[in-house]
């Protein structure tokens, strides 16, 4: 978000609020820029919307720097949500589908969301119900710690389904 600072306020009044923070009240916009440039700093509108608006008497370099490090604080904390694959094939073994469902699970722990496929092949086309019950399964088994988010869906040789981690249990 741009401010508006100095002379680049149009405003005929505002409400001043000095650098310490006190009110000193509404004042025309030329004695606002005038006990700002005395103090050496800048004039801010922080509040347009106000009626009068409301500006502010400070460092406005030191201002954007400190925002801007908040930002980027407030971003390292964010978790990055990703997407993970994992494929099956309509006549998948027990055993692979099982290890399969433990890398999905492991995922979905971690906080990714995970994207089921089967890519049908040849005559498999003619059989998509097996990957659908496949799919079904496959969702069933990561039921306690997924949910689907979006069911099994046919595209062109394509089936995918997607899960998301359970959201956490509210006390």
């Amino acid at each position: 978000m741009d401010h508006q600072i100095n002379e680049s306020i149009r405003d005929r009044e505002v409400r001043l609020i000095g650098a310490g923070g006190e009110q000193l009240g509404v004042m025309p916009i030329a004695k606002a820029q005038m006990i700002a440039r005395e103090q050496e700093l800048d004039l801010v509108k922080i509040a347009p919307k106000a009626e009068p608006p409301v500006c502010r008497v400070m460092d406005y370099g030191k201002f954007r720097f400190e925002q801007a490090k908040k930002d980027k604080e407030a971003r390292k904390h964010q978790k990055q949500v990703e997407l993970k694959e994992v494929r099956l094939s309509p006549g998948i073994d027990a055993h692979d589908l099982n290890f399969k469902l433990r890398n999905a699970q492991r995922f979905l722990e971690d906080g990714d969301k995970v994207k089921v496929s089967i890519r049908f092949r040849g005559r498999e086309m003619a059989h998509t119900q097996l990957g659908e019950a496949q799919m079904k399964r496959f969702a069933e088994g990561l039921g306690d710690c997924g949910v689907v988010e979006k069911p099994c869906k046919l595209e062109g040789r394509n089936m995918t389904m997607f899960l998301a981690p359970k959201p956490p249990a509210k006390p």
